[in-house]
């Protein structure tokens, strides 16, 4: 797991989940990291001014650079030609192994929605294009094109809300949504995060992403799980439910913990050497973690990212 950049009070997730509808969530999630990212900032960050410049008076407000003014404590307009518009795809996986919630307050559905939708919120701000696909589940798949209108984000986070409030019941796997946003990003790259529990019984989805970024599209995946799916801590006999099938299976979990935990770990690595090794921006997160603090490290992430792949 990533570890945090900057410290000070974090809303627990049960908490943020409670204030409201799904744009003011996304709002307080963004303000909470770009508090983190300033602080972050101070010991020795810098941002590129190629396509800035200082604000002056008459200047649009919806250009200003949040993510400089975040780390320099200046405002800056952000200055681009369409051509360097960057594109972002935002994939939730709906599978219905997503609506666990043991070991937190919140369904990894509901932690990993919060997540995206405060990334198209960030995404809207910089008036750069966001775009939403939410597969798994074919009763609620759906694509919503990418965009940069102010008022598309009121589209993406209302299809997302529909999305999260009906569930998820599917087992489908992510890879066949990625294969699709490969065909549409043929003649140009753009940026896909995947917020997914990576469970996938043939790792179709791992060598989706690995193919993405062989494409040389900027890829980052949320591996999202719940804190009783990494640890096991069950005790006393224990009947255990599929959430993909009607299979049950009634046991005693000191029997089986010691296998559990070590496919799992084997699980984990898997997934980290695989991605990390295609260059794959990857983070493993527990749903019982801030969401600002996700958020936070996804940006300063690929805010390290960014030189090293212009370079190469």
């Amino acid at each position: 797991m990533t570890t945090s950049a900057g410290a000070g009070p974090k809303l627990d997730p049960a908490q943020l989940a409670r204030l409201g509808s799904l744009p003011i969530k996304a709002r307080v999630i963004v303000e909470g990291a770009l508090s983190g990212l300033h602080r972050a900032a101070m010991h020795g960050s810098s941002v590129e001014f190629s396509e800035h410049k200082e604000y002056s008076p008459g200047d649009e407000r919806a250009r200003i650079d949040w993510k400089a003014y975040a780390k320099l404590d200046r405002i800056y307009i952000k200055q681009f030609e369409q051509e360097s518009q960057l594109t972002v795809y935002l994939v939730l996986d709906t599978s219905a192994s997503m609506r666990f919630a043991g070991g937190a307050a919140i369904s990894k559905l509901d932690y990993a929605g919060l997540v995206l939708a405060a990334l198209a919120y960030l995404v809207i701000q910089q008036q750069d294009k966001v775009g939403f696909v939410a597969c798994g589940d074919r009763a609620v798949e759906t694509m919503v094109p990418p965009r940069a209108r102010a008022t598309h984000l009121h589209d993406v986070l209302g299809v997302m809300d529909q999305v999260m409030t009906r569930g998820a019941l599917g087992d489908e796997s992510p890879a066949e949504s990625l294969a699709r946003i490969a065909e549409l990003t043929r003649r140009r790259r753009a940026l896909i995060v995947l917020a997914s529990d990576l469970f996938d019984p043939d790792d179709a989805t791992l060598r989706a992403l690995a193919q993405l970024r062989a494409q040389r599209h900027d890829v980052s995946v949320l591996h999202v799980l719940d804190p009783h799916e990494r640890e096991f801590p069950y005790e006393g006999l224990t009947e255990f439910r599929a959430l993909e099938s009607s299979n049950k299976m009634l046991v005693n979990p000191a029997a089986i913990r010691r296998d559990y935990l070590a496919r799992m770990t084997e699980f984990l690595a898997r997934c980290g050497t695989t991605l990390g090794g295609a260059g794959v921006d990857y983070h493993l997160v527990s749903t019982d973690r801030p969401l600002e603090t996700t958020l936070l490290d996804l940006l300063v992430a690929r805010s390290r990212l960014q030189p090293a792949r212009r370079a190469s």
